[in-house]
């Protein structure tokens, strides 16, 4: 008997490189910028300015955790201070506030496009200051690309006078009311890690609002060197910079970026036509209404439990990805300690969601296998 044959994996978000990636790193190598240091970081940054809009400056980092570290200390943030946190994320958007010596509160979601909660969120903060704590900043996420309820939620934010993180990590090219997110909050901050919608092969921007805070964030992360013909530091900096290297791979996929956002929106539509044949019993990660503008990064569904255990299993038979939502941060055992508000809108989105493959790159072969196998599951 022969060996039977494996079928190659398909990845819930692999990098997909668009062909104009190497004319960049080649003019970077034969100009010998190779260092965090070249004029492909300012092209890159210039990019992903003007793609927000014009009005924000941006600083290229070696990574999005790098960019809400840097947005933390920029918004003033310190030791003992109190930050409100999404609670239905990754830990990328938490983990900073613990490298500032800062303490986390963690905010239940809505049930609409499963972020930050502005009902909860205002009841903590009233709670935090009966507590005699003011929390320092918010970070709040556009999870899986699907924009926040921001007007909600930035007029509790106005009402306390509490500065706003945009976590838009996964919501490159994602708009609420025409907006492009990354450019709603007082600093945002974009990933381009290797499952994101482009990428450098790691990375990210810090958006922030005006030229010298740019300037303060380019210090910071550049080893916070002192003005002097030698080394001097007079305060704590960050080995943090993007390399030449890293943004010239992300000048080349900016070029096609808008054809990304267009295919993950139409791997979507693929999804829901899927499941109405099948009939399968699942709700999507909805846009309310027409202010909302997701790039679908990734797909994520709820499924009854036993659906959601069935495809899971029959994907990785399949050799096909896929993967739970974020696990809430207030369930981590990291965070088992921090204040939670809310109810269980996050618990549940977690015990039932399901992120599906939604790689650009994915052929007509691939959906076809990631179909036979959604059938083969939700008819057992």
């Amino acid at each position: 008997m022969g060996k039977e044959k494996i079928q190659s994996r398909i990845w819930l978000s692999p990098p997909h490189l668009g062909g104009q990636e190497n004319n960049y790193i080649q003019t970077a190598l034969q100009s010998n910028w190779v260092a965090p240091a070249g004029p492909q970081i300012g092209q890159f940054e210039s990019s992903i300015q003007n793609f927000i809009g014009g009005k924000k400056k941006a600083v290229a980092l070696n990574s999005g955790t790098a960019a809400i570290h840097l947005a933390l200390v920029l918004a003033g943030v310190e030791a003992g201070d109190e930050v409100i946190c999404q609670s239905l994320t990754f830990c990328a958007s938490v983990n900073p506030v613990l490298y500032l010596g800062a303490h986390p509160i963690f905010v239940d979601s809505e049930p609409e496009t499963w972020n930050l909660c502005p009902v909860m969120l205002k009841q903590a903060i009233e709670d935090r200051l009966a507590h005699g704590k003011r929390p320092k900043a918010i970070i709040a996420v556009h999870l899986y690309g699907m924009p926040y309820q921001v007007d909600e939620v930035h007029a509790v934010a106005s009402e306390f006078n509490i500065p706003v993180i945009e976590d838009a990590a996964e919501a490159l090219g994602s708009t609420y009311k025409q907006q492009s997110c990354g450019s709603l909050g007082n600093f945002a901050i974009f990933s381009f890690n290797g499952n994101k919608i482009i990428t450098t092969g790691g990375g990210g921007i810090l958006i922030c609002a005006t030229s010298v805070e740019k300037k303060w964030a380019q210090f910071l992360a550049t080893q916070a060197k002192d003005e002097a013909p030698h080394f001097e530091h007079s305060q704590l900096g960050y080995n943090y910079r993007m390399s030449n290297i890293a943004a010239a791979i992300g000048c080349g996929q900016v070029q096609v970026l808008d054809a990304r956002i267009e295919k993950r929106r139409e791997i979507n539509a693929w999804y829901r036509g899927v499941f109405k044949d099948l009939g399968g019993d699942v709700t999507f990660q909805d846009e309310p209404d027409t202010y909302y503008m997701s790039n679908y990064w990734l797909t994520a569904v709820q499924l009854p439990l036993p659906v959601r255990n069935a495809i899971v299993n029959a994907f990785a038979k399949a050799n096909i990805e896929s993967r739970p939502v974020w696990k809430p941060m207030h369930l981590q055992p990291l965070y088992k300690n921090a204040p939670f508000y809310g109810e269980k809108t996050a618990e549940k989105l977690f015990f039932k969601g399901l992120c599906l493959p939604s790689g650009t790159n994915m052929n007509e072969e691939d959906l076809n296998r990631i179909q036979v196998t959604l059938q083969s599951a939700l008819n057992h």
